[in-house]
């Protein structure tokens, strides 16, 4: 029964192995729509600020790996407001067909990972098309595995590098919208417009 189960596995497609082209059409998808978030600059605060500031005795810009600690400060500032959310980093998700392991994984905040899946994070160097891809894909198969469970809920994604920010949202009747690019360059209103979204993903818990 193993064996068979890893042959499976095997014959599912990974999620870093998807063009952006066959995320496309993996989707059933032409073109994303355009999203614009609508929020209020936040200030940042002075304890924030410390830590950007320290985050600077690390290197953040020669590996992927390296962007996680940029990335880690801003979703924990961003969930601020977001009580009930909690992130989990590297889970493994599967879908009927497709398989991996996802960057960032946001769920009710709890001691296990459980469903729903509110949110999914892709952490890229600089390749913005290649992280959509598969964040696309992800956002799908979340969608898809609540569908198992009867729920009919929208599905969100980011994708960044840590200066750059972009946001998804997978409706349930398959329309995704993209974002603008948001920069660390306003972190004000980046932080404004996290917690806008972190908001619309905690709304999809109840």
């Amino acid at each position: 029964m193993l064996a068979m189960s890893q042959v499976t596995q095997n014959r599912k497609k990974s999620f870093s192995s998807f063009t952006y082209k066959e995320a496309f059409k993996y989707l059933g998808l032409n073109e994303l729509k355009r999203w614009t978030i609508e929020a209020e600059p936040v200030p940042v605060s002075d304890f924030f600020q410390q830590r950007l500031e320290r985050l600077q005795r690390f290197d953040l810009e020669s590996l992927e790996v390296s962007k996680t600690l940029l990335i880690d400060a801003i979703c924990e500032e961003g969930l601020e407001t977001s009580h009930h959310l909690k992130v989990w980093k590297g889970p493994y998700l599967e879908g009927e067909d497709v398989c991996g392991n996802a960057d960032y994984l946001i769920a009710e905040r709890r001691a296990y990972l459980e469903l729903p899946y509110v949110c999914v994070i892709e952490a890229k160097k600089d390749n913005f098309e290649q992280g959509a891809a598969q964040c696309l894909v992800e956002m799908k198969v979340c969608q898809w595995l609540h569908q198992q469970q009867g729920k009919e809920i929208d599905s969100y994604g980011i994708v960044t590098n840590g200066e750059g920010w972009k946001f998804y949202r997978l409706l349930v009747n398959g329309e995704v919208s993209e974002s603008l690019l948001t920069g660390v360059g306003d972190m004000s209103m980046l932080l404004g417009r996290l917690r806008v979204f972190f908001e619309l993903c905690e709304r999809n818990l109840s």
